[in-house]
This record gives C-alpha cells, sequence and structure tokens, in this order.
C-alpha cells in the first residue's frame, strides 16, 4: 500500500479567490495555472524557434515558435507538474534557470533525473498515487493518472509518461477538478479515469501527432476528440501542437475532428499567450 505522500508550502494562503481561475499558454505543454492562492507550472519548455531538443537514440527535432514568455518572466512559483522527461518538456533553459528549491511533482524516473541534476524537491508518485500540496488552508490533491507515450514495445524505449488530476480542495470540498493529459495516446488504461473522475471541469489535451519513424506518439486531432468523447470533462482547452517539427497533425486537425463531433461548444482554443479565465461556483459561494 501507498504511504499518503504531504507536501505543505509556505505562506499562510488567506482569503484565496476561490470562484476565478485561470490559464495562461506559454507554447508547447506549458501552462501556468493559478486557482484558490496556487501558481503552478506544466512542463517548462522555454527554447525559442530554431532551438533543437534530444529526444533520444539520437533523434532531434527543431522548434518552430516561441514560447509566449521568456523564463524570466514567470510569476512566483509554487510548485511544477511534470508528465515526464523529454527535453521538450524540461528543458535546458528549464534546468539552468529554475530554481533548485522548487517541489516538482513527476514520475519516479523523471524524479530521480531531476533529483541528479540538483532539484531536491522533486516528488514521485506513481500511476493513481497522490500527492497533497497544502498551502494556508486550501489543498491541492495530485493524482498520477496513466498514460502511454507510444504503441507496444515502442513504449518501453520512452520515457514513462503520466497524466494528472489536480483536485483543488477545502474544508474536505474538491473546488475545481482539472485533469492534464500529459504525452500520451488513447488507450484501454484511460477508460479507468471517467469511472473514478466523473465530473472533470477541465482537461488540458496534449496533441500534435508527433511522429517518430512514422509512429504516433502522441495524441493526433481524432484522439484528442476520443479522449474528450471518453474523459467527458466539461471544457477541453488543446495544448502541445505546432510547435515542434515531429509535431505532425496541426492544430487544424483537430478543429476539423471537433466540428465534425459537434463538440464545439465543449473546447476552447488558446494562442500562445492568451489566458483562459474560468469560474467556479463552490458551495460557499452557493451558501451566500
Amino acid at each position: 500500500m501507498n504511504t499518503a505522500k504531504e507536501l505543505v508550502l509556505p505562506g499562510d494562503n488567506t482569503n484565496p479567490d476561490l470562484e476565478n481561475g485561470s490559464v495562461f499558454f506559454v507554447g508547447t505543454a506549458t501552462v501556468i495555472l493559478r486557482y484558490a492562492g496556487f501558481t503552478i507550472l506544466t512542463d517548462p519548455n522555454f527554447l525559442h524557434q530554431g532551438d533543437h531538443v534530444h529526444l533520444g537514440y539520437g533523434l532531434r527535432s527543431q522548434r518552430v515558435t516561441d514560447p509566449a514568455i521568456a523564463i524570466e518572466e514567470l510569476p512566483p512559483l509554487d510548485l511544477v507538474v511534470l508528465s515526464h522527461m523529454h527535453e521538450d518538456h524540461f528543458d535546458r533553459v528549464a534546468e539552468q534557470k529554475l530554481d533548485k528549491s522548487l517541489p516538482i511533482v513527476s514520475t519516479p524516473h523523471a524524479t530521480k533525473s531531476l533529483q541528479k541534476k540538483g532539484f531536491n524537491a522533486a516528488q514521485a508518485i506513481d500511476t493513481w498515487e497522490s500527492i497533497t500540496v497544502r498551502k494556508g488552508e486550501q489543498s491541492l490533491k495530485i493524482t498520477s493518472m496513466p498514460g502511454r507515450h507510444g504503441p507496444g514495445i515502442l513504449a518501453a524505449a520512452l520515457p514513462p509518461v503520466m497524466g494528472s488530476m489536480l483536485e483543488f480542495q477545502s474544508a474536505g470540498q474538491t473546488h475545481f477538478c482539472l485533469y492534464i493529459t500529459g504525452d500520451t495516446l488513447v488507450y484501454e488504461q484511460l477508460k479507468e479515469i471517467p469511472k473514478r473522475y466523473p465530473n472533470i471541469d477541465l482537461a488540458l489535451l496534449h496533441l500534435g501527432g508527433t511522429k517518430v519513424f512514422g509512429i504516433l506518439l502522441t495524441m493526433n486531432g481524432r484522439q484528442g476528440v476520443e479522449a474528450i468523447q471518453l474523459i467527458s470533462p466539461q471544457t477541453a482547452i488543446p495544448i502541445h501542437y505546432n510547435d515542434y517539427t515531429v509535431f505532425k497533425s496541426p492544430l487544424e486537425d483537430f478543429k476539423a475532428a471537433v466540428v465534425l463531433a459537434e463538440l464545439e461548444d465543449r473546447v476552447k482554443y488558446l494562442k500562445h499567450g492568451d489566458t483562459y479565465n474560468f469560474q467556479v461556483r463552490t458551495q460557499i459561494a452557493k451558501e451566500n
């Protein structure tokens, strides 16, 4: 049985705004999430157009976009959620310039690598395992979701990947539930997610249709729609698209599949630098 994991952040987090939150899209799978007094960075990738990432086995990919902001422009962060250790998700800029004391929640594989790089507050969670992050009276429960970064035997040659379920809680009540797919394909184990989490408010979908040697490694447009139909979030936002040369399924593929599936009212689109603002109808607000 897994031991309950807990992380206590400094700061009292007095009177946090529980009714409003935001997602700022930096680019690739990098977003800044603000809600309930927490500021969270995902999959930090701050390389610029023309820079290359190394994907292992001698493979490289060129970035064809710029991030919306430089890493020096980040707000003060509480923690990082990292889906896996690939250079388009945790790049050399992040390695050099992120605060080494910053908590990073990720896979056991990525955590070992991060600790070797000096990130001693890295926290590992296995699939379905959780860590509770506390800041004052507010809690954030992060649970590792299943993910498979490639089909069959190829998955074993790629870094293990996790999706993440973020449940923002106080007084034993979940106010907002956000799912981040990570770099996964749609596969059998994902069917367990809606059984355990039937009320997901927002999902961030890693798309792009990444292909190496012609083999699909991340969801393309069609699979992105399949993920929405399977997970059934109230709102979905595509990220991780059009940024690298290995991304072979442009956002337009996903948009066309969304129209075909008549899901337009469930999807919001962000360009680099755009912010999605969301409102949360908490029980506290309902009682007032």
